[in-house]
């Protein structure tokens, strides 16, 4: 089987040169500076419309921590009823309890209103107190995979625990690589690890077509550069999954 490759994709454009570059599946969200959180009604459906692309959606409904309260917890048992009445393949949530373990309620709530979208555990993992304790929760509440770097800075700083994850994971959850993942170190993340899935946002920065630009303001962090934004290459992409796929 050919590993797959999963882009984090933050605009409709994005989630184009994903699919231009041979892309499986995107994770969809907005506010990657911010470690993602839960896109527009508006960009979903337009997702929903590229021919033979994957979409699943990230379901986060603020930047911070993953320890959530019931009102948020409904907020984005919304969100997850709105992306299963769009058609979408599958969503991607994640909470905690305040001792770092798996919130299995939460997540429970959330999956109910999955229905049969597939359910992938994200980055929260990473953040978790036991993550061999943490993949049994996982397991146990039916996700179909985790997101993670191996509890560590990037997925190939991770590769050790990753490989530690497949293990013990034995086929019952697919553990998805990522953090860092790029067409320079996919595939011998792939064969240190024997994981068969990775992540990328796979993200070039493109200068603004603005010709009137105006200094000294910033409409979010103080210093931000308003006049380039990051967006996924579908060069890149194409460059990992040419990668992975020749271990194959």
């Amino acid at each position: 089987m050919k590993p797959l490759l999963e882009v984090c994709a933050g605009s409709y454009d994005s989630a184009i040169a994903a699919a231009r570059g041979g892309a499986a599946r995107i994770e969809l969200c907005s506010g990657l500076a911010d470690g993602g959180v839960t896109p527009s009604a508006g960009l979903i459906k337009a997702a929903r419309s590229i021919p033979g692309l994957k979409v699943n959606v990230l379901i986060r409904s603020r930047e911070g921590d993953f320890l959530y309260d019931n009102d948020e917890i409904e907020l984005m048992a919304h969100d997850v009823r709105v992306c299963r009445e769009a058609g979408c393949d599958g969503v991607v949530i994640g909470a905690l309890t305040p001792d770092g373990d798996v919130d299995v309620e939460a997540c429970r709530r959330l999956m109910a209103e999955a229905g049969e979208m597939e359910v992938t555990f994200h980055r929260a993992f990473d953040l978790c107190r036991d993550p061999r304790s943490a993949l049994e929760s996982l397991i146990g509440l039916g996700c179909r995979r985790v997101l993670t770097s191996g509890l560590a800075a990037s997925a190939p700083e991770g590769a050790q625990t990753l490989s530690s994850l497949v293990a013990q994971a034995a086929g019952r959850i697919i553990i998805l690589a990522g953090g860092g993942v790029n067409s320079g170190n996919a595939a011998k993340l792939v064969a240190d690890t024997g994981v068969t899935e990775v992540h990328a946002s796979a993200r070039a920065a493109i200068p603004s077509p603005m010709r009137f630009r105006r200094g000294g303001v910033s409409m979010g962090v103080p210093g931000a550069d308003e006049y380039s934004r990051k967006v996924t290459s579908a060069d890149e992409v194409s460059a990992i999954v040419a990668a992975i796929n020749s271990l194959s």
